[in-house]
């Protein structure tokens, strides 16, 4: 509502895993279709189904890019085996995305997608073990609802002895640098062609 283009955080919700029985979908997703904001994030956490995550976004009209990467990243991990449908290379390319989205009145949002920082990721067959034994905990204890993804990383994270919460710290910040130079980027594009200030 006031008029934010970019926010930056280091996941974003999205499908959970066994969510066509369960229909348990974050409401990022739906957010994402209606409000006109550019997330930068580190893609989707591990402990989601990241490829019906990327469909779903595709049928509510989200944009996906990835930044200088062709696969969609995983949080934690650069690699999921997912292709992006877009990729950008620049806060530049960042900033004609964003400004095309405007101009055009989409009213949905934009997900850009950043990849931890090679040398900062943690293995990813060591997390998913991780995430794969965690959720065997949440169905065996019975933890539901909104008290799933605290449980799910937080356990993930005992069990990765820490190696998952220093990545995190790695790539929101990373993030953060990203959606800065799109913002300052943006911010000269407006000012050149003398668009509204936003």
């Amino acid at each position: 509502m006031v008029v934010i283009p970019i926010f930056v955080t280091g996941g974003v919700g999205g499908v959970h895993r066994h969510g066509e029985n369960t229909m348990d979908v974050s409401s990022d997703l739906t957010e994402l279709r209606r409000t006109p904001v550019v997330v930068v994030s580190a893609g989707v956490k591990l402990i989601l189904d990241i490829p019906r995550t990327l469909e779903y976004l595709k049928t509510q009209g989200v944009c996906v890019a990835a930044y200088k990467t062709d696969e969609f990243p995983t949080f934690f991990t650069p690699i999921s085996g997912c292709k992006t449908p877009c990729r950008i290379d620049t806060p530049k390319d960042c900033t004609r995305l964003i400004d095309g989205n405007l101009k055009l009145n989409l009213q949905s949002g934009i997900l850009i997608a950043v990849p931890i920082p090679q040398e900062h990721s943690a293995s990813g067959n060591m997390i998913e073990s991780a995430i794969q034994q965690a959720m065997r905990e949440c169905r065996e204890r019975r933890v539901t609802g909104s008290a799933k993804t605290p449980f799910l990383l937080a356990r993930v994270n005992e069990l990765t002895r820490g190696a998952s919460l220093s990545a995190n710290i790695v790539l929101v910040k990373n993030n953060a640098v990203i959606g800065a130079q799109a913002a300052i980027a943006l911010a000269e594009l407006r000012r050149a062609t003398g668009a509204d200030s936003c």
